[in-house]
């Protein structure tokens, strides 16, 4: 063990910086009447995401009895949602999430992430109250608020929605990597997005953060947002906020079908077998939430670590926690 691995890994300027941007937070929300609410780390169920994992453990009975598997959660989400439905309100949470395998650089097993939801909004309307949070915290600018199809136009001069497989695979060999085979249509579309676009997107200049919002994405990446008909075509009415390209955050115009929810979970889990990922038990309880009435609202994820980050000019996530994983 290092001589100095007890010390943070994080300057007392960015966890007072830290310490600034959580007071101006909870200072917005409580202007606007918005209800901060805490729910439980520890849940039955897991996330059916493709590209994240869960970190399990187990609940053990004190005098015997069988053990019950249990799970960090990745995001407040499915639980915040039950609250919608029990009638709380426009509601947030600032909190600890978990996700397995993931450290370095930007990322860190454990993060800090705000999430909100307000009741009749739907994306556009939750990004002029995301810009006014950040505004008031962080002197934010919004440059740009603007479709995933149009950026396909403007950097491909392609319709993503419309143009075929192998156009998008012949476009990452051009411009990504030559060697990638097998892939399908929206790994084609995530990497040329995560590639050629998203590095353009936003900047930081003195201190200032401009960002980008895109949104519309395509219908095969709702996740949990509602899809509807945009210009002949489906598109996933959720958005994501750029700066200095990187991602900040993940919204939603919620979905609130119980039947189509529970597809989309089964159809995830099915999913994450195909490629030999583990099968996590999905949120039941979220579904009969839903099943019972989930009011119109848009909900919204931030990562504050990311962007205590740019806040801070620093491209390590570990020098803006007081202890990154390897001193935990």
């Amino acid at each position: 063990m290092s001589q100095v691995s007890w010390r943070p890994s994080a300057p007392l300027s960015s966890l007072q910086l830290r310490a600034r941007l959580l007071a101006d937070i909870r200072g917005y929300f409580s202007q606007q009447q918005v209800m901060e609410v805490e729910t439980p780390l520890l849940s039955h169920a897991a996330t059916t995401d493709l590209h994240i994992d869960s970190f399990s453990s187990q609940f053990l009975p004190i005098g015997g009895g069988e053990a019950q598997p249990c799970y960090l959660h990745t995001s407040p989400e499915y639980a915040m949602k039950r609250l919608l439905a029990s009638g709380s309100g426009d509601i947030y949470q600032i909190c600890r999430v978990f996700r397995n395998g993931e450290v370095g650089g930007r990322h860190n097993p454990e993060f800090t992430l705000l999430e909100w939801y307000r009741l009749g909004m739907d994306q556009h309307q939750l990004m002029d109250d995301m810009s006014a949070l950040l505004e008031r915290s962080i002197g934010f600018y919004e440059a740009r608020r603007v479709s995933y199809r149009q950026l396909f136009e403007e950097h491909f001069g392609i319709n993503p929605h419309h143009c075929e497989t192998e156009q998008l695979l012949r476009l990452v060999h051009a411009g990504v990597d030559d060697q990638l085979q097998d892939l399908s249509r929206n790994d084609c579309l995530d990497l040329l997005f995560s590639h050629r676009i998203e590095p353009t997107l936003g900047a930081v200049s003195e201190g200032r953060l401009t960002g980008v919002y895109v949104y519309d994405y395509p219908a095969s990446m709702a996740a949990l947002a509602r899809v509807e008909i945009e210009g002949g075509v489906k598109v996933a009415r959720r958005f994501e906020l750029f700066v200095e390209g990187l991602e900040l955050a993940n919204g939603y115009h919620e979905l609130c079908d119980a039947k189509e929810q529970r597809a989309r979970f089964l159809r995830d889990c099915d999913q994450r077998e195909a490629y030999d990922r583990r099968r996590y038990p999905f949120d039941e309880n979220l579904i009969d939430a839903l099943e019972i009435g989930l009011p119109e609202c848009a909900g919204v994820a931030i990562g504050l670590d990311r962007l205590l980050m740019l806040m801070a000019n620093t491209t390590k996530i570990s020098e803006v926690l007081a202890f990154d994983f390897n001193r935990a």
